[in-house]
């Protein structure tokens, strides 16, 4: 029946797995550590016997004897080729079958190099240096052999506890990952403190500036404002039927057709169109200039010079007739002159100007703050992101030594 064991903390599991695992594992390091020493030692003899090869030929390159000359000068270059290779390699100081692994594979890869050279070059070195190539050779031979033996090893032995190595190894990350995630967390909780006080005086201020806005001259301004977009749509409902009119007198006036208009009156035409309740306040009581511009587009109608059709010159007559002989909009004249003097007074007043400075001092500081607080929030985000990437690979790396304990020891165990 399989086994299941639960821990409370990855500590934990790791020493359960150390008492599980020591008989199987201690005499697999022990042996592993045995191979790497001798094998060091081989290559340490590979390196003192090039080391000799190179003496000895340098010594004849000296002598200049021109009959072994060239072939000292061959076998000089071939020892610091083995020298230099030999120097590459990376002892592990860590065992571990990926380290033990990778150390084979660069002598292995060493070892053939080594080869082909002493398969092309020996022969043509021949018949001198005799007893020096003799002794490197056998020197080579026997960490060949050493060689061979880590590899099988590696390749036979230790391999089998790969996958119980690995769960130590990824133990071992899982208790970093899980150190990071609390100083994270800690990070996290540094970066919030620092940003909810900011928030709250952000609140605070921006109550202020509703205070201000709401109350005060602001919100006097706002209501004349209201009152003024009423009468504006009054005042345009009003002369709705004049607007083509209008526009036919200043295509009229603009084309040189006549029609009395002096500069000053299709200037005010021009604002009527545009911006009616700015033109009608601009006016004096009564709007005199208003009258004149309706009495001689009156006439221009009469005369029939500016093509309305039927409907819109009965409208246009309408309207014309209302405002010069029933003087229909003198009530509404008032009201706007009353509520744009109104808002010119409370646009210029002391009050209002000491509210707008108060209001732009606030806000200048909603804004720092709020600038403040989107570099905070930024690195919080970061740090958002980093506690969750490092939830993700807590999780991972427990399901991972999970499977890699059952897979070598057939025992369930639950990482919490």
């Amino acid at each position: 029946m399989t086994e299941s064991v639960q821990f409370t903390s990855s500590g934990e599991v790791k020493r359960w797995l150390e008492n599980e695992t020591s008989s199987i594992l201690s005499p697999v390091h022990a042996q592993a550590k045995k191979l790497r020493d001798d094998m060091n030692n081989a290559i340490e003899s590979v390196g003192d016997v090039s080391q000799m090869l190179l003496d000895n030929s340098t010594r004849e390159i000296d002598r200049r004897n021109m009959k072994v000359y060239n072939r000292a000068r061959a076998l000089n270059k071939l020892a610091h080729l083995f020298l230099d290779r030999l120097k590459k390699l990376n002892l592990p100081e860590e065992i571990s079958y990926d380290t033990l692994s990778k150390y084979t594979q660069e002598i292995q890869k060493i070892f053939i190099v080594i080869d082909i050279d002493i398969k092309n070059w020996f022969p043509k070195i021949s018949p001198f240096f005799i007893m020096d190539r003799r002794k490197f050779l056998a020197v080579y031979e026997r960490s060949k052999q050493a060689y061979a033996t880590l590899n099988d090893f590696v390749t036979e032995e230790y391999v089998k506890t790969k996958t119980l190595e690995e769960a130590f190894q990824l133990l071992d990350e899982l208790q970093k990952v899980q150190q990071q995630l609390a100083t994270i967390g800690e990070e996290k909780g540094k970066i919030t403190d620092e940003r909810i006080p900011i928030e709250k005086e952000i609140s605070e201020l921006e109550q202020k500036i509703a205070e201000l806005k709401n109350s005060g001259p602001i919100d006097k301004l706002k209501s004349v404002n209201a009152e003024i977009d009423v009468l504006s749509c009054e005042l345009k409902h009003a002369i709705r039927h004049l607007q083509k009119p209008f526009i036919k007198m200043q295509a009229l006036a603009t084309s040189g057709g006549g029609g009395g208009i002096t500069p000053d009156e299709l200037a005010k035409v021009n604002q009527y169109l545009e911006k009616p309740f700015d033109a009608f306040i601009a006016e004096e009581r009564g709007y005199p200039m208003l009258k004149e511009i309706l009495q001689k587009l009156e006439g221009l109608m009469a005369e029939d010079k500016l093509k309305l059709k039927s409907d819109k010159a009965r409208k246009a007559e309408q309207a014309l007739n209302e405002i010069l002989k029933a003087d229909s909009l003198a009530k509404l004249q008032i009201r706007c002159v009353e509520m744009a003097t109104t808002r010119e007074q409370l646009s210029g007043s002391q009050m209002m100007d000491e509210v707008k400075h108060n209001l732009a001092v606030l806000q200048a500081q909603v804004d720092q703050l709020k600038a403040k607080k989107t570099i905070i929030q930024t690195h919080e985000a970061v740090k958002e992101n980093a506690y969750h990437d490092a939830v993700d690979k807590i999780s991972n790396l427990k399901r991972s030594i999970e499977r890699d304990i059952y897979s070598s020891i057939e025992i369930k165990v639950q990482i919490p």
